[in-house]
């Protein structure tokens, strides 16, 4: 891989792949959203160029916006509206990323992209086993993990047509220093941070937590030694009850502090724990987590509580 396209570039996880991908010396096209001004949250490269295109205008791009792609060999779609939060909820908001993704395949195709690794979710999984369980009733955040399952059922088909390789990685649960959503980890450590109750669920679903690097540095091995038309767990290995997690993070930045469980409600669904498995990962790429989770959150809660001075 000599140059990649990264989508979602000034993201959580996009920014963090960029920095990889620069790292290993792949040339860079930094893509993400007009008038947010992720320039500055991504490293000074010669290898780097940034263009910034919002997503539904991707294919109406003309001759002379299309040069800084040209000769890019892996396409990565990490770019997705409302991954977190209550636009999760939103079909409409939903419904155009699985449109947007159709339309990186397309363009990967016309920048001569040879392969296209997409970002999935563990809640594909979810959305999957709830959708087929009868009488269930599941909560409106399906509707984030049903859009992302479409958008994967759909861009494979398409890059098949088109001839461009498909790669997709479905993650667990990325965290770490740099996130600023409202999702559980951070959630949590705001909450430490605030003094206020510590109340979970029961705990019992499984769960896997993944720091932001080991993703990155697995979505550029993905774009190196992914095997064509394979979809790839990404997770720690580690998968556990959640609650397990929980007491980790407890006795890592909140010593003494009592922990609720059962307090909140869970109406979600409990994955077997073979769902989590990692072995396609390892064997293709040899891929191995290397942050810790106490680690990871210790990391996470640093950012956190330095942001907020």
């Amino acid at each position: 891989m000599k140059k990649a396209i990264v989508t979602g570039a000034g993201g959580f996880i996009g920014r963090t792949l960029t920095v990889e991908l620069l790292a290993h010396g792949v040339e860079t096209v930094a893509l993400d959203v007009e008038g947010i001004d992720f320039a500055k949250r991504l490293p000074k490269s010669d290898g780097l160029r940034i263009v910034e295109c919002d997503l539904s205008r991707l294919l109406s791009l003309g001759e002379g916006e299309r040069k800084p792609f040209a000769g890019a060999d892996v396409f990565y779609h990490l770019g997705w509206e409302g991954s977190a939060g209550d636009a999760r909820a939103d079909y409409a908001v939903q419904l155009r990323n699985v449109q947007w993704s159709l339309d990186a395949v397309n363009f990967a195709k016309e920048s001569g992209c040879s392969r296209f690794v997409g970002a999935g979710s563990i809640m594909e999984k979810e959305s999957g086993f709830v959708g087929n369980a009868q009488g269930a009733r599941p909560g409106v955040a399906y509707i984030y993990g049903t859009a992302k399952l479409a958008a994967h059922y759909m861009t494979k088909p398409l890059a098949a047509q088109r001839g461009v390789d498909h790669v997709w990685a479905m993650i667990t649960n990325a965290y770490g220093a740099g996130e600023s959503s409202p999702r559980f980890i951070n959630a949590t450590i705001r909450k430490i941070l605030a003094e206020e109750p510590l109340e979970f669920t029961a705990g019992t679903q499984n769960y896997d937590f993944v720091y932001v690097s080991d993703v990155a540095k697995a979505f550029r091995l993905l774009g190196e030694a992914g095997k064509p038309f394979s979809q790839y767990i990404l997770g720690s290995g580690g998968a556990k009850p959640l609650r397990e997690f929980v007491e980790e993070m407890g006795r890592t930045l909140a010593p003494g502090r009592s922990l609720y469980f059962g307090n909140v409600p869970y109406t979600g669904v409990n994955l077997p724990s073979e769902e989590f498995a990692i072995d396609d990962l390892v064997r293709d790429t040899g891929w191995s987590a290397e942050v810790p989770f106490t680690e990871g959150v210790r990391k996470t809660y640093d950012w956190i509580k330095g942001s907020a001075l």
